[in-house]
């Protein structure tokens, strides 16, 4: 019996240190594991099949739309005042850079302030022509008021191309119960819309201008002022400007 404790503890002593030197080994070989995949690189397959692009959800198009400004007429006007000379020149600009077809003119019927639109409807027309527009493509026409109280407006409008995208305020998941990890639908909308309706040119957004000439004169002014100047950066630094 003693001979088999010795050789119970003989064995015992000798796999004791092989099993603490292969835990540690593993222990080593996960935590490089787990750092080599901290600071490598992303996997780009993975991460760029996600759908969650906000560009991809909301584009912006280019497309026909109609452009309506409306100009406030209150029931003593007579003639048409600063604020409403600047919203027609204002609409005036906008269809001279987007469109050619023809402008409607459309004034109140029914309501009180439809006398004094009509009297106006003239001096739009005129405004109109004075920035541009010719008087061939100028329309009028008329429109219901929605109700016999309302102060309701002139309105101008025009079709021409417009950058639009969809529209916002759209919630097809509840974000809550959410846990891929992803942008929520209506994310990246308003930013859109925003560069939509900033665009001056909406074709801009197809192709890009053509480049306009050189000014030579500039030109020449630059590469004289270049030949000529003989200071560096030395001497502007240990002079005593400010600069």
């Amino acid at each position: 019996m003693a001979q088999n404790r010795d050789q119970a503890m003989a064995f015992m002593t000798s796999t004791t240190p092989r099993l603490a030197i292969s835990k540690a080994l593993i222990t080593t070989a996960v935590s490089v594991a787990i750092l080599s995949g901290c600071a490598g690189p992303h996997d780009q397959l993975t991460t760029g099949g996600i759908p969650d692009d906000y560009r991809a959800r909301h584009p912006i198009i280019v497309t026909e739309a109609e452009q309506t400004v409306d100009i406030p007429v209150a029931s003593t006007d007579r003639r048409l005042t600063i604020a409403q000379r600047d919203l027609i020149r204002g609409f005036a600009a906008n269809y001279i850079s987007r469109a050619s077809g023809p402008v409607y003119v459309l004034s109140p019927e029914g309501s009180p302030n439809s006398a004094a639109a009509h009297q106006l409807r003239n001096q739009v027309r005129a405004e109109l022509a004075s920035r541009g527009i010719a008087s061939s493509k100028i329309i009028n026409t008329s429109y219901a008021a929605a109700g016999a109280g309302d102060a309701a407006p002139i309105r101008l409008s025009f079709t021409g191309t417009t950058a639009i995208t969809t529209q916002c305020g759209q919630w097809p998941k509840d974000i809550s119960n959410d846990f891929a990890n992803q942008n929520y639908y209506n994310f990246g909308c308003a930013t859109q819309n925003n560069l939509a309706a900033q665009v001056a040119n909406p074709e801009d957004l197809v192709a890009p201008r053509g480049m306009t000439p050189i000014d030579a004169q500039r030109r020449n002014n630059a590469i004289q002022e270049y030949r000529t100047t003989t200071s560096t950066i030395e001497d502007v630094a240990g002079s005593d400007s400010s600069f």
